[in-house]
């Protein structure tokens, strides 16, 4: 019985878009740069396994936008925050974990979950041992 409940859990590898504001800045990539250092520096220590980079925009219409809008020297930076949740029962409880963890250090910094994928554990795995 226990094993069939350990088989149950499954790894996930979560995308969570963040909209960081930034002040003092006069173009999109500068923006950018301090959104992610900012960002950065707010889950370190404790979350630094989160890998940071600026998210990919499109309008309706399906061109490609900055991720940073810039107005008034304040910019509103769009960044994906991807990280691996461990033993979790499902998809969406894997985006409750990653929000919950990301949200206690980015205090009220909007975050949406925009992916979640299921990580096979054997992919890293070479078990091949040809002795």
């Amino acid at each position: 019985m226990v094993v069939d409940t350990i088989a149950q859990y499954m790894d996930c590898r979560v995308v969570a878009e963040a909209a960081v504001p930034v002040y003092d800045v006069e173009t999109p990539q500068e923006a950018v740069r301090i959104a992610i250092s900012k960002t950065g520096a707010s889950l370190n220590p404790d979350l630094s396994y989160v890998e940071i980079s600026p998210s990919e925009r499109t309008t309706p219409a399906g061109a490609e936008m900055p991720p940073a809008f810039v107005a008034a020297d304040e910019a509103l930076v769009a960044l994906d925050l991807e990280l691996n949740v461990f033993s979790v029962e499902s998809k969406e409880h894997a985006g409750r974990i990653a929000r919950s963890e990301l949200g206690g250090q980015l205090n009220e910094i909007p975050l949406s979950i925009e992916e979640i994928e299921r990580v096979d554990e054997t992919a890293g795995d070479d078990t091949s041992n040809d002795d």
